[in-house]
């Protein structure tokens, strides 16, 4: 009997349930052997386990005795993101580029500098000839995510120096990517589009004129036409996701493996797999999907009871996708306020007012309010909860008309900026491969011979 590649037999079925409980530890174990359990400690901060100069994550306390209760800040290479956002939206002007150049060389670039670094973007925003066709529209996937790791390990093949990891060499592939994963991942929809659903099938070159923010709109509309509101939300969501410190999932995953001394395509590629995690990255696509249940089951979006009921039957398994959790609710860090998402909630008012949905925009906030005091009175909880930045991107994506495949990918499509910087830091700063410790637990016995089992 030959197997089907994606079918579980009754033979696998009866394998896995006969080797569940051999993998199962019991979870006071954790406390006995003081074991930090997701590299938290019971307040839920992170364990240290390296140094950066990157970016910043801080908490101001409050002072009220609460671990970890306070207004939360965010600083890329020393420099406070609000401040960032906030000189953008003075000055006009799209922001992202700016941002990469930040973190990547440790300073704001100078105008001269901001054009030179621009040019080198738009230089490089060019695919392989007949990559495309090779890799993009063969095998297409319905997940972008896995499409997008698939064509970063693709472009290891086109790569004549793929295994130097010089500074300089890494650095030219860092950009490199940087400009391209916004095609990869438009490319990679189109592609899987056109090949489920059929119809014209449509490739819009970049414009090399036109900011990361706009090009995806532009590559993604087949009329290519967007208002400069939407580019600027597009571009201000961006900046906001560029970079979150060392510990998050994604990032941790490109010290750990860039520690092992690998190429840039196979850390930016276990980066991909890491965000495509619902718990992570996936997060955004997570919060839109509950929105949709809840505005079906609630039948008065302003009723607050109603809506706490709702909420109530998120954390008891009883709604949606019965997983216990108020998706985009609750931060690693941050309790009293995720400050993206407090520098986000204003453009995302002025979108909705633009598209005509200001009552979705109204639940929103409604449930950002309550969700907190929902989540106080169900659970035990050891800080504050607060909004994330998920909470709003997927909302603002649905007002852009991005499709829902794309959400997490415009996050990869803004994080490779942080998991750039965060590789040439590991490569400059360390000479050992990460390697931390896993207690055994499981008894010793001795090996029996085939006719005694």
């Amino acid at each position: 009997m030959k197997y089907n590649f994606s079918e579980i037999t009754p033979e696998i079925m009866r394998l896995a349930e006969n080797s569940i409980e051999g993998y199962k530890i019991e979870p006071s174990l954790y406390t006995q052997y003081d074991v930090k359990r997701g590299l938290r400690d019971v307040n839920g901060s992170g364990v240290v386990a390296g140094l950066t100069n990157i970016s910043t994550i801080k908490v101001l306390n409050t002072g009220d005795g609460m671990p970890n209760h306070g207004k939360g800040k965010l600083y890329y290479r020393g420099i406070d993101v609000e401040e960032i956002v906030a000189g953008f939206v003075r000055e006009k002007r799209f922001g992202f580029e700016e941002t990469v150049y930040l973190l990547l060389f440790g300073n704001m670039p100078s105008g001269e500098e901001l054009e030179e670094f621009k040019k080198i973007l738009a230089d490089f925003r060019s695919l392989p000839p007949t990559f495309t066709r090779d890799v993009i529209m063969k095998a297409p996937s319905g997940n972008m995510m896995n499409t997008l790791a698939k064509s970063v390990l693709a472009l290891y093949s086109y790569d004549d120096n793929a295994n130097d990891i010089s500074i300089p060499n890494v650095l030219r592939q860092c950009i490199e990517l940087i400009t391209l994963f916004p095609v990869l991942a438009v490319y990679g929809y189109q592609a899987y589009k056109y090949t489920s659903c059929g119809g014209s099938f449509f490739i819009h070159d970049p414009a090399p004129e036109l900011s990361v923010a706009e090009n995806l709109l532009y590559m993604l509309r087949p009329n290519k036409n967007y208002t400069e509101l939407e580019a600027r939300i597009l571009d201000l969501a961006l900046v906001l996701h560029a970079e979150h410190g060392g510990g998050n999932n994604s990032t941790f995953t490109v010290h750990v493996v860039s520690s092992s001394g690998t190429d840039t395509y196979s850390a930016i590629a276990a980066a991909l797999g890491s965000l495509k995690g619902p718990k992570h990255g996936g997060a955004n696509i997570k919060v839109a999907m509950m929105f949709d249940d809840m505005k079906t089951n609630v039948g008065n979006w302003t009723d607050e009871d109603e809506v706490k009921s709702y909420l109530r039957k998120l954390l008891h398994k009883e709604a949606f996708d019965r997983s216990g959790l108020i998706y985009g609710m609750g931060h690693a860090v941050y309790s009293e306020s995720d400050p993206r998402a407090a520098v986000f909630k204003g453009f995302v008012e002025k979108l909705s007012c633009e598209k005509g949905r200001e009552d979705e925009f109204r639940l929103y906030s409604l449930v950002e309010r309550l969700a907190p005091e929902v989540i106080a009175e169900e659970r035990k909880i050891y800080k504050g909860v607060c909004a994330n930045v998920d909470f709003y991107s997927g909302f603002v994506y649905r007002m852009l008309g991005i499709p829902d495949e794309l959400f997490t990918p415009l996050f990869a499509v803004s994080r490779i900026a942080g998991w750039s910087a965060h590789r040439i830091e590991e490569l400059i700063n360390s000479n050992k491969i990460i390697r931390p410790a896993y207690k055994a637990i499981s008894p010793m016995r001795e090996y029996l011979d085939m006719t005694d089992r």
